[in-house]
């Protein structure tokens, strides 16, 4: 099946030709930072040491752990209209793990840090067992997805040997988001992080964000590619983003009433800078009221039945919410964290150029295997269908 990402229009090779020169470039901005220190190319400082790559990491987990609202239903369910979109899930979940793992790998410093992680595996450490989980999940979506896709080109249904590594993936899937949001919240001096429903509220965020990046692609697909999943799979997919985000906005509800109505500052401080602002500091408030409209108005667009079966607002819904937990969690959920910092006092970070592109690069990097497993899986599906018109 391979050979069939290797044949593709014009438009295919230019966008496969896009996405590499973004990851060229984004080497020779790494190159430069790991040559010159973060601390020369990176707004990060002193006070602020995880910054927009570590957003990252915490964002696409939940974007790759999103997958098994898609894969629980289809394989325990047999929900049988997520058939054609559940592989599509699946190596969504390969691309977005890809993308966290490198967002860490760019910022480690040296390479060989990351042997030694591997080398001298070390129980008690939350990096350690990251790594466990998210290159587990890799590996058990790339072997369910393709194995289920090789099974659809040859006509056949998928080994009974599968099985227990599909169960073992769904199992496996909030796993990885609960280890993230575990190196948050138990960190004592990061009061925006220590709350104890920090696990369900990346759990939510990502059943949120994930499904809708996975409308907007299937819709993508049906337009470009002429590749339908579904309209009920689609209408069902919305209907999961609408519970998981409003159950998202209720975990940010119970956090924001508990900071104020105990009246503890610590806590209030770091909604304070974000929200409205602190001792004279402004520079995130507009970017999270942008979140929060985002992500009203993607709800409404979705919650509303005539206008969630109407594809243009459905899509305008999906990236609605998609973008506001990106900004939220991808972005704002390290400077709250580090913000105000130990002292009680702001020391301003904002993400600088080189940053912003060797992060282009990581999704770039993480967007040409989404393409090219989708290339393979389109070509499977659209030779499939011409083998039942020729039967016909």
């Amino acid at each position: 099946m391979v050979e069939k990402a290797l044949r593709g229009g014009v438009w295919y090779w230019l966008w496969l030709l896009l996405l590499v020169s973004f990851i060229g470039l984004a080497f020779y901005f790494w190159l430069q930072e790991h040559h010159h220190g973060a601390g020369m190319l990176t707004g990060l400082h002193r006070d602020l040491t995880w910054g927009f790559h570590i957003g990252q990491l915490a964002f696409f987990v939940g974007v790759a752990a999103s997958a098994v609202m898609i894969v629980l239903p289809y394989y325990f369910h047999n929900y049988k209209e997520f058939g054609k979109i559940t592989v599509l899930a699946e190596f969504l979940a390969v691309g977005a793990v890809i993308i966290a793992m490198l967002s860490v790998f760019v910022v480690m410093g040296q390479p060989t840090r990351v042997l030694y992680v591997i080398l001298n595996p070390t129980p008690n450490s939350l990096i350690f067992w990251d790594l466990t989980v998210l290159s587990t999940y890799l590996f058990l979506n790339l072997l369910c997805g393709w194995m289920v896709l090789h099974s659809e080109y040859k006509g056949t249904k998928y080994p009974s040997w599968l099985k227990p590594f599909i169960y073992w993936a769904i199992l496996w899937g909030p796993s990885i988001h609960i280890v993230t949001a575990f190196l948050l919240q138990g960190l004592p001096g990061r009061h925006y992080w220590l709350t104890a429903i920090m696990a369900p509220r990346f759990l939510a965020s990502a059943f949120s964000a994930g499904p809708a990046l996975l409308i907007v692609i299937a819709l993508l697909l049906k337009k470009i590619a002429n590749f339908n999943v579904g309209d009920k799979a689609i209408q069902t997919i919305s209907k999961i983003v609408i519970y998981a985000f409003i159950i998202n906005l209720l975990f940010l509800f119970f956090e924001v009433f508990t900071a104020f109505y105990s009246g503890i500052h610590s806590h209030m401080a770091p909604f304070l800078y974000l929200f409205f602002g602190y001792e004279g500091h402004r520079e995130w408030v507009p970017v999270m009221w942008a979140s929060m409209i985002l992500g009203i108005v993607g709800l409404v667009l979705l919650l509303i039945p005539s206008l969630r079966r109407s594809e243009t607002t459905l899509t305008l819904g999906a990236i609605s919410i998609f973008l506001s937990v990106w900004i939220e969690k991808g972005v704002a959920l390290m400077v709250g964290g580090f913000t105000p910092n130990v002292f009680e006092t702001v020391t301003p970070y904002k993400p600088t150029i080189p940053e912003i592109m060797i992060a282009t690069g990581v999704w770039s990097l993480g967007l040409l295997i989404i393409t090219v497993l989708y290339k393979i899986t389109l070509s499977v599906y659209e030779s499939k269908n011409l083998a039942v018109k020729t039967r016909g």
